[in-house]
C-alpha cells in the first residue's frame, strides 16, 4: 500500500488529496494544525486515513512531526499547507507582520516540511515531495499585477524547491512544483474555473508519472510546464 502525508489536509485542495488517495487505497497520513476539529477527515470514515498535529509555520510543530514518523516510510509528501492574501493590501497599507506571516507558512513552512522528512521520504518507494505553488510565483506571467506578498511567497517557494531539486537528485527524491489553477475553495472564496476534484485528479496524474528527469520543474494540473 502506497504512502502520503498531506498538509493543510482538513479541507479544501488538501482535503480532496485525502478524499481522492483514500478512495483509491493509500495508506494517508492527513496533517494539519487543530486535530480535533478535522471533522470533515473524521467524515469520510476510512480506515487507511490517520490524522496528525501539524503546524508548518511552527518549528516546534515540525519537530515533534518529524519525531513521530521518526523511521516510518513515505511515498509522497505533499506540501499544501498554504494561506492567502487579501487583496485590499497594497505596497502603500502593507505590514512587516503581513509579509512575515505569509511567508512562514507559504514558503518557510514547506521547506521545513521537506527537510523534516527527507528521510522517511528516501526510505519510501516512490520518493516524491511535490509543493503545491500558483501561477501568482511565476515572474514571467505576472500580467496583471496585485498580490504583492502572495506572489513573493511562492516565487520563493519555486526556488527553493528548485535547490532541493539539485542537491536531492543523488538521493533519488523527486521535487516537483505543482499549480492547482484557481479552484472554487475556501481560500478563493469559492471563487475559481475549477473544482476541487477535478484539479486533484488531475495533479494525482501528473504526480503518478513524474521521474527524475521532471525534478524541479513548475508544472500545471493539467502536466504543462509553466514560465518562472
Amino acid at each position: 500500500m502506497p504512502s502520503v502525508l498531506i498538509s493543510g489536509a482538513s479541507r479544501g485542495l488538501g482535503l480532496e488529496f485525502v478524499r481522492q488517495y483514500a478512495a483509491d487505497g493509500w495508506r494517508i497520513y492527513a496533517t494539519c494544525r487543530r486535530p480535533e476539529t478535522a471533522d470533515r477527515i473524521r467524515a469520510l470514515n476510512a480506515s487507511n486515513v490517520s490524522i496528525h498535529a501539524l503546524d508548518v509555520a511552527s518549528d516546534a510543530s515540525v519537530a515533534a512531526l518529524a519525531e513521530e514518523f521518526k523511521g516510518v516510510p513515505i511515498d509522497v509528501v505533499i506540501a499544501n499547507a498554504g494561506v492567502a492574501e487579501s487583496r485590499a493590501i497594497t505596497p502603500e497599507t502593507l505590514r512587516r507582520e503581513d509579509w512575515l506571516d505569509l511567508i512562514a507558512t507559504n514558503t518557510f513552512g514547506p521547506l521545513a516540511l521537506a527537510g523534516a522528512l527527507k528521510e522517511n521520504v528516501a526510505a519510501g518507494d516512490l520518493k516524491i515531495i511535490a509543493a503545491m505553488s500558483s501561477l501568482m510565483g511565476s515572474i514571467a506571467s505576472n500580467n496583471w499585477g496585485t498580490q504583492y506578498v502572495y506572489r513573493a511567497s511562492k516565487s520563493g517557494l519555486n526556488a527553493l524547491w528548485r535547490n532541493l531539486s539539485v542537491e536531492w537528485r543523488g538521493d533519488g527524491i523527486i521535487c516537483p512544483l505543482i499549480r492547482p489553477g484557481f479552484v472554487k475553495t475556501e481560500m478563493t472564496g469559492f471563487k475559481g474555473d475549477l473544482l476541487p476534484e477535478d484539479t486533484v485528479r488531475g495533479m494525482r496524474d501528473v504526480l503518478s508519472k513524474v521521474t527524475i528527469a521532471d525534478s524541479g520543474k513548475y508544472l500545471s494540473y493539467d502536466g504543462t510546464e509553466l514560465p518562472w
